[in-house]
């Protein structure tokens, strides 16, 4: 092992989030730091930076909270310059910024598919042009797309988020294969999610009369911030992080017209509490709603804080030696069955 590598394995981790502020971000950017990441964290919102922050710093890492609208790729490259000036050269980044609205197609607005199209989808193709510009030269680094369920199947009420989703699917398949072309060791990985317990739906826009909630299952949002950290870390394609994540894919992929039905049945009322709409609510889709609002929403006793099939996914080595071990033993004990018998 020369020096350089050696100093390289040595010095914390620089990782870069977006969407850093609240919810999946922020339960990630706390995932980081345990391990003394130093964390360029990106959003819009100061308050909730400044939360992030001190998150971080609480938990053993370093923080630089850059106000960031992703939407604008020149505020991205330089929020990604201002962390290599600050901590050195960027091991991770990890593309987590979203927005959405909630609304029935037949009501949606030109300029709101356009803005959810920007966060979403271009604020990730700002990100990754950002970090392969300076990852390749180097020819380190991960890059980690946070998807969704809805990168495979569009639901009811949401069409400007899934489309933006399945956008951010082509486009990291188009990014690894030239990355494989190229023989590069930059890696890109996608890690697709349930429905979580963020914050995002007190602020998310909409124009349905109930309270917007996740569609259920729900899911902390720790758990998906485990397979981010796990997903940066080793060179997975893609993850699919819990059972309702793999079933949407399954059952779209298998009986796509019975999914259309079930959707329409049940997404509508899925979507939305018993709670109606407060009339002076206030939205981010243009800019931030001003307030801390942490990594988790209002769905604590709903939302399951463990999934039986990432912990399954994280350690299938493991589990696939054990079942190995068990095929072994089960067949060793037939076998001596068969003979006792004869």
């Amino acid at each position: 092992m020369t020096p350089k590598k050696m100093e390289t394995d040595k010095r914390p981790e620089v990782v870069v989030i977006t969407g850093a502020s609240s919810g999946i971000g922020r339960a990630t950017a706390r995932r980081f730091a345990r391990d003394g990441a130093r964390i360029g964290l990106l959003a819009r919102g100061k308050e909730g930076l400044e939360g992030a922050a001190r998150d971080v710093e609480s938990l053993g890492g370093e923080a630089l909270p850059i106000p960031t609208d992703v939407s604008y790729p020149e505020q991205v490259e330089a929020a990604a310059a201002m962390v290599e000036e600050r901590f050195g050269p960027i091991d991770i980044w990890i593309n987590n910024a979203m927005a959405s609205v909630m609304s029935p197609v037949k009501e949606m607005r030109v300029e709101e598919y356009q803005r959810v199209t920007d966060v979403t989808y271009l604020g990730c193709v700002y990100g990754t042009l950002s970090a392969l510009k300076r990852m390749s030269p180097r020819d380190h680094g991960t890059i980690v797309q946070v998807g969704s369920a809805l990168a495979f199947r569009g639901i009811p009420l949401q069409s400007a988020y899934c489309a933006a989703k399945h956008a951010v699917q082509g486009f990291t398949e188009s990014v690894r294969a030239e990355l494989l072309h190229d023989k590069s060791k930059v890696w890109v990985t996608m890690v697709h999610l349930p429905a979580a317990n963020t914050p995002q739906f007190n602020w998310v826009k909409t124009r349905m009369p109930g309270q917007p909630q996740p569609y259920p299952p729900i899911f902390q949002p720790e758990v998906p911030a485990e397979a981010i950290y796990y997903a940066a870390h080793h060179h997975r394609r893609e993850m699919l992080v819990g059972w309702p994540t793999l079933k949407t894919v399954l059952g779209n992929s298998l009986f796509p017209g019975y999914v259309d039905q079930v959707l329409a049945d049940t997404a509508y009322e899925g979507q939305q509490s018993d709670s109606p709409v407060d009339p002076n609510r206030r939205d981010n889709l243009w800019k931030p709603v001003p307030a801390d609002f942490g990594a988790h929403g209002d769905f604590d006793r709903q939302a399951k804080s463990f999934s039986w099939l990432l912990w399954v996914d994280l350690h299938r080595k493991a589990v696939g030696m054990g079942l190995l071990t068990l095929a072994a033993l089960g067949l060793a004990a037939s076998r001596a069955f068969s003979k006792s018998k004869g």
